[in-house]
């Protein structure tokens, strides 16, 4: 099946998926006051599938997913859907839903979800019809897939958004004698609070968007400010890393809630140093979490070195075409790259 065949057949199969037994479903934009929800259905579906594999169940703090997801609402409220099941009523109940987000050239699946009571009845392919590109868009299509669900992966892949790569959660801290790795003579670590000290107007916001803006579009392969500015929102701190004549050669970011990325780097043998800075220029309350991908294989190594371990299973990457070089750059998460 082609990209343009699975696009229009997963249209098709919208019109024949509205119903779920005796229960209609209505596909709709989601509401604010329906994002705990859909925090519950997330909860909920990997409790479902990961109890089978004999693992303990999610019972995380969803303060900041719940966070994220009001921020793909704000930037994508058309493509952030929900499922909608009507009760005797004529109430409704939300039984699933997917989110997607468009930067530029690029559309990703963020999130799809569908509630164990209603799964296995065409809910998700009727969901990710909703929020895919036109087959004449000419977007890149990626998304970012638990390794342990070959229903989700078979499904994206027979659109073309097929796995490529493993991206791998690591946790811990630098506390291993000769891990850390300096930064190469010459190139420094700029934070952007000290760029973009004045107020919106003043050259150094301009500075700063122009350079991150540039590395994203040269390693991602797409500019995303509206991502930065909900980074920033969530008190991740950045840092531009810049070369011995000040071209801008890097960025990256880190909070002490333990999270770091996204990390793009022009070389990629900066991608060890830039890492080794910001897990040390930052104290985390707890432990640090990376998210690798295999093609940084250089990052991994130092990592498990350092004092790291793998967590869970590894999540995989995938997409239509190539459209980002994944050896110089770190997304910020599985669900927002």
């Amino acid at each position: 099946m082609t990209e343009s065949e699975g696009a229009s057949g997963a249209r098709a199969a919208a019109a024949s998926a509205g119903a779920v037994g005796a229960d209609p479903l209505t596909y709709r934009p989601v509401r604010q006051d329906e994002l705990t929800a859909c925090v519950e259905i997330w909860r909920e579906s990997i409790n479902d599938y990961i109890r089978h594999l004999g693992q303990p169940p999610i019972l995380s703090e969803t303060g900041p997913l719940l966070r994220l997801y009001g921020h793909l609402s704000a930037t994508d409220p058309e493509r952030f859907v929900v499922a909608v099941q009507r009760d005797e009523g004529g109430g409704e109940r939300v039984v699933a839903f997917a989110a997607a987000l468009v930067r530029e050239r690029l559309w990703v699946l963020s999130m799809l979800f569908v509630s164990p009571s209603v799964q296995s009845a065409g809910v998700g392919r009727a969901l990710l019809a909703q929020v895919m590109p036109g087959p004449d868009d000419g977007m890149a299509m990626a998304t970012a897939t638990d390794s342990a669900q070959p229903i989700s992966n078979a499904l994206y892949s027979s659109y073309g958004i097929v796995p490529r790569i493993p991206l791998l959660n690591l946790i811990g801290i630098v506390e291993r004698d000769g891990a850390f790795e300096p930064l190469p003579s010459g190139v420094t670590a700029v934070p952007f609070e000290s760029i973009a000290a004045g107020p919106p107007e003043d050259g150094g916001h301009r500075e700063l968007a122009t350079a991150v803006d540039g590395l994203d579009r040269e390693l991602l392969g797409a500019a995303h400010p509206l991502d930065h500015r909900y980074l920033r929102s969530e008190s991740r701190r950045g840092w531009l890393y810049r070369g011995p004549d000040g071209t801008p050669v890097g960025y990256g970011y880190a909070t002490e809630a333990g999270r770091v990325g996204p990390v793009a780097v022009r070389d990629a043998a900066l991608m060890v140093p830039v890492l080794s800075h910001l897990t040390t220029v930052v104290v985390p309350r707890g432990a640090f979490a990376l998210w690798l991908l295999g093609t940084a294989d250089r990052a991994i190594v130092w990592a498990l070195r350092s004092g790291f371990r793998l967590d869970q299973f590894p999540v995989l990457l995938c997409w239509d075409r190539p459209f980002a070089d994944f050896e110089r750059y770190l997304p910020i998460s599985p669900g927002l790259l």
